[in-house]
């Protein structure tokens, strides 16, 4: 008799909680508890690092995604006899973490983290972080993810905190790190540095104006920003260009909005004498380019016109104190009374903003804490940083899924400054610098003698997550786990973090291990709804991964962003979707009923050979179904795989070998009978063997109903991929 649980429609809510409790238990998750006889520490290995979800928040449908694929691997993997460990974690985040904390502290006591004071604050942000870290794993655990809990990490722990340490004494006594006044990122309404990747820039409206900087001066300039021209220090031209006879000039403007300017024209050929007026006017303290064109020439870098708070300084004269709009309209006020103003246009330009905070972004000048990615390594012959991170794609050492991204890593490369990695915040790993007087140490531990003072910032996130696929591992120790599972095989994440963390990641490991810190990069898209929108709070158009969960079952939610989904490209979801995979779970409940119910008295045979023509061709069929999709899978396919089998399951066994099956079992000859239940058991065996990496639920229920195991290792998450040299 088969189980009664078959005689009632599959309930994913009776199942999945139940089926991961017994998974956990198994220990199956922990490389080190794999059964001995298929499993061993000297044999095949296969490790991911999670990317650790942010500690700010739930789990969203891109987090779904990243945890579906890497489950697909790890428990394919482990089915085909791989050590397998998936370590988990989760990051602290540092801005954002804070700015949510102190939102929500003023929103309900109207208080900033100063009138807390910062050991306060910091205890508020921890426990916020402690909540929120546990909704996240009990979300992952919702999803299926077959990840070792007893290894999880998190970026701010004691251990990544020693890591974090150890790294920036390397670096800083190989002169890596140095602290240095340069202009950065600043985000005024943060109080904070951010980098480069951490900008967002939104497509706005705003005015170009042409002018002079005195009725005399030879030269026209364009901006949208005339409140930076107060801090005018040069014009820079082509050195062929028609403004070519004033290089070398420097010119005098005695009132320009009421201050004083020293202008020098030079000559740079990252100028473009057909482009606008032909001339740059240079604000080295508030432009990237206007600062490196201003080191190259000699200029002034210390006319300081705009502060931290986006106000005018006293050095902006008369406009002193007023914040930058307003002080835009009083420039062109002047501009204008003064018959300087030759143009002014509507133009659409993209503007920075703080990723965290919506602040718009001023570039300042501000001694700050940098990585040199320029400098010769002696410990690396003599390579830069940029050279270990270029190298590690080139040799092919590293491959990115799918491969156009590797023409935007380098030219991400070729383009990299030097890398600000101090922030003025609270919350974070606190940078290992102490003062006394002028007197400077840095080291894994503060200095015992007393008198000594510790840098009050803390380091960019990503300094702490790019040590995140050894740190995890136990580095700076050595420990047996880093030496079994690094470099990692595979890191799996969305293609917009490429810069944020992959590239980070890479430049961490080879500088600190000299390997790369995995093989493969494959790049996931954006989950949009089902009209191609992304997913937002203000369109009201998002999909909750638990939500599905609790409506259709965690395996419809994974086969619904499987199918269809090739790497590096965004996809599209909807209830919809969803829906139809949750009927396919139910018809793979059904096929099994099916199945059982008319083989009772059969068992599976392994060396089974006596098939009819029609059975053995039909074996045929099946084989070359498994080969394809085991060789889609080798190649990370996940949705040609997974639709192959959907295919094979639902519109060939079902409606075909299934519907053709009564005939046979009704009134076929002994032989035929035999022949076909044989087929029907073993196309079940191969059907639920391939499947459980992708719906592992309903799969294992199954398989647990059906083979009634009387051992752990009888389970279906540690049952052997079916093998491809045979039918």
């Amino acid at each position: 008799m088969i189980n009664d649980k078959f005689l009632k429609p599959y309930n994913p809510h009776d199942t999945e909680e139940r089926i991961y409790k017994l998974w956990e238990e198994s220990g199956f998750f922990n490389p080190d508890n794999l059964p001995t006889e298929r499993y061993t520490l000297n044999a095949k290995r296969f490790s991911i690092v999670m990317p650790p979800p942010n500690v700010t928040g739930v789990l969203h449908m891109g987090h779904a995604l990243m945890l579906t694929l890497e489950d697909i691997m790890i428990r394919y993997k482990r089915m085909c006899g791989f050590t397998t460990l998936w370590l988990p974690g989760t990051d602290h985040a540092a801005i954002a973490t804070q700015a949510k904390v102190e939102k929500d502290i003023y929103k309900t006591e109207k208080k900033s983290r100063h009138d807390l004071g910062r050991e306060e604050f910091l205890k508020r942000v921890k426990a916020f972080a402690q909540q929120s870290h546990d909704t996240i794993t009990s979300q992952v655990r919702v999803m299926g993810a077959s990840c070792d809990w007893s290894r999880e990490a998190y970026t701010l722990d004691e251990k990544r905190s020693l890591a974090v340490r150890t790294m920036f004494k390397m670096m800083y006594d190989d002169g890596l790190i140095y602290r240095g006044h340069r202009i950065v990122n600043w985000d005024p309404k943060g109080q904070t540095t951010i980098s480069d990747d951490e900008i967002v820039y939104e497509e706005r409206k705003a005015k170009l104006y042409t002018f002079r900087y005195s009725k005399d001066f030879p030269i026209p300039i364009a901006t949208t920003r005339p409140e930076t021209k107060l801090g005018d220090v040069g014009v820079a031209v082509h050195p062929d260009g028609k403004w070519k006879s004033y290089i070398g000039q420097t010119l005098e403007v005695t009132n320009f909005a009421g201050v004083p300017l020293s202008i020098r024209i030079v000559g740079d050929t990252d100028v473009d004498p057909e482009f606008g007026t032909g001339a740059v006017g240079l604000t080295p303290t508030h432009s990237f380019t206007d600062w490196e064109i201003a080191e190259r020439h000699k200029l002034n870098k210390e006319l300081v016109v705009i502060n931290e708070y986006a106000k005018m300084t006293d050095k902006a004269g008369p406009l002193v104190g007023l914040k930058v709009t307003e002080a835009r309209e009083k420039v062109v006020e002047w501009l204008n009374s003064s018959g300087l103003l030759e143009k002014e246009e509507e133009i659409t330009q993209n503007i920075s903003t703080a990723e965290r905070t919506g602040g718009i972004v001023e570039p300042l000048p501000k001694l700050q804490w940098f990585i040199d990615v320029n400098k010769p390594i002696k410990a690396r012959e003599g390579k830069t940083l940029k050279d270990l991170m270029r190298e590690a794609v080139k040799s092919g050492d590293i491959k990115i899924l799918p491969d156009h991204f590797e023409k935007i890593y380098f030219h991400w490369i070729e383009n990299l400054r030097d890398w600000c990695i101090s922030r003025q915040i609270w919350y974070g790993h606190r940078i290992p610098v102490w003062y006394k007087g002028e007197e400077l140490f840095t080291g894994t531990e503060a200095p015992k003698e007393v008198g000594w003072e510790q840098d009050p910032d803390t380091l960019d996130t990503w300094f702490s997550s790019g040590l995140w696929s050894f740190s995890t591992l136990g580095w700076p120790e050595k420990t047996k786990d880093l030496e079994l599972y690094h470099p990692t095989d595979v890191l799996e994440t969305g293609y917009e973090i490429l810069f944020f963390w992959i590239a980070r990641m890479v430049l961490m490991t080879k500088y600190a291990l000299g390997t790369v810190p995995f093989h493969t990069v494959y790049l996931h898209g954006t989950v949009r709804d089902g009209q191609g929108r992304k997913m937002s709070k203000s369109l009201g158009n998002g999909i909750d991964p638990i939500d599905v969960a609790k409506k259709f079952g965690t395996d419809a939610g994974r086969m619904a962003l499987i199918v269809g989904n090739t790497p590096g490209t965004d996809m599209n979801i909807s209830e919809d979707k969803i829906r139809g995979y949750k009927n396919f779970a139910n018809k793979l409940w059904n096929i099994a009923r099916f199945v059982l119910e008319n083989t009772t008295e059969e068992t599976l045979e392994e060396d089974f050979s006596n098939y009819t023509e029609i059975d053995t061709k039909l074996r045929e069929e099946r084989h070359v179904i498994f080969v394809d999709v085991t060789k889609d899978m080798e190649a990370y396919r996940f949705y040609m795989a997974a639709e192959k089998l959907y295919h094979y399951a639902w519109h060939t066994f079902a409606d075909k070998i299934l519907e053709e099956s009564k005939a046979i079992l009704e009134n076929g000859s002994a032989m035929e009978k035999k022949s076909r239940r044989q087929l029907l058991i073993h196309s079940l065996d191969k059907i639920l063997r391939s499947l459980h990496p992708f719906i592992p639920f309903v799969t294992e229920e199954i398989w647990q109903l059906w083979k009634q195991p009387t051992t752990l290792d009888g389970m279906l998450m540690v049952a052997e991929w079916p093998a491809t040299d045979s039918l």
